[in-house]
């Protein structure tokens, strides 16, 4: 990899903003020799110049030892080709260093006899994610090609996307969309930040109901970009209620955050597809709570 300008930006975060590593992942494979500056090893703080050759080596993560366990899953659909699952919050969808147990794929390796391989022993089935505190519907592939195809449907915006959040603020725009940048925030790597370095991100917002205090926002992605309409709502409006990574600790147990619907044409039968979940009840109480309403089925 040769850098072809000027960038005045250390190793470990010019690295981190163009690969899909963590910073402290950069820095470990900086230390360990798989990152390289023109042949020789170096310090995370190097600052990159004009004509460096960078050689990047990422070496695969040893697997974890993934088990079944006997969770409940609410299924909402499934065929022989796929499931969607409405995901509690609480939840994390695929295990990680210090979450190995009570993931959406634990479930889904109990619950499931066949699942896509294509993401590996890590993510079996697993198409696109929700973050832990959100909850709503996720598409789970149950074999390689249906998990391609989801794949490429994502990537080129046939499937929508409607989720419902609940933001602190009385918004006087009944409608509107946001098109921005949104990558890793240069202050704190742990979160996100509309900035000019980061990948193209569209949200659509609808007001559903508000009040003196908070607005009930139906919104439609996109783009499936990391935190994204948290990052929104937090740099244009104000915090999801219950989000205290962008905004503050409150009242709320989690963000107010629900991921109501998907519709797409289905990638083997071509049939249609509009898929519905039903409200959780924090977020229930949450709407009673803050005195919003909302006329949907299920509620």
């Amino acid at each position: 990899m040769l850098i072809e300008e000027n960038i005045e930006s250390r190793l470990d975060v010019y690295l981190s903003s163009i690969l899909d590593e963590s910073r402290t992942r950069i820095q470990d494979l900086i230390k360990s020799g798989n990152i390289l500056v023109n042949g020789l090893k170096t310090k995370g703080s190097y600052k990159l110049v004009k004509g460096d050759e960078l050689t990047v080596n990422i070496p695969e993560l040893k697997e974890l030892d993934i088990k079944p366990q006997n969770i409940k899953l609410d299924i909402v659909y499934e065929d022989k080709y796929l499931l969607v699952v409405n995901k509690p919050a609480g939840m994390i969808v695929h295990p990680a260093k210090g979450h190995v147990d009570g993931t959406l794929v634990n479930a889904l390796l109990y619950n499931i006899k066949d699942l896509s391989g294509i993401n590996g022993t890590l993510r079996p089935g697993i198409v696109h994610r929700l973050d832990k505190d959100t909850s709503g519907l996720i598409i789970v592939a149950k074999d390689d090609k249906t998990h391609q195809l989801l794949t490429d449907m994502f990537k080129n915006k046939e499937i929508e996307k409607i989720y419902y959040a609940i933001i602190k603020m009385d918004l006087k725009k009944e409608s509107g969309r946001i098109e921005t940048y949104i990558g890793r925030d240069k202050k704190d790597r742990k979160k996100m930040s509309v900035n000019s370095e980061g990948k193209f991100a569209i949200t659509n917002f609808e007001r559903i109901d508000h009040n003196a205090k908070y607005s009930l926002l139906k919104i439609n992605l996109e783009t499936g970009r990391t935190h994204q309409i948290r990052v929104h709502m937090s740099h244009f409006f104000a915090p999801i209620i219950g989000d205290s990574v962008y905004g503050r600790k409150d009242e709320f147990n989690r963000q107010m955050l629900h991921a109501y619907s998907l519709k797409f044409r289905h990638p083997i039968t071509k049939k249609d597809m509009y898929i519905t979940s039903r409200l959780h009840n924090d977020f229930i109480e949450s709407l009673n709570k803050t005195k919003l309403r909302i006329d949907i089925d299920g509620y």
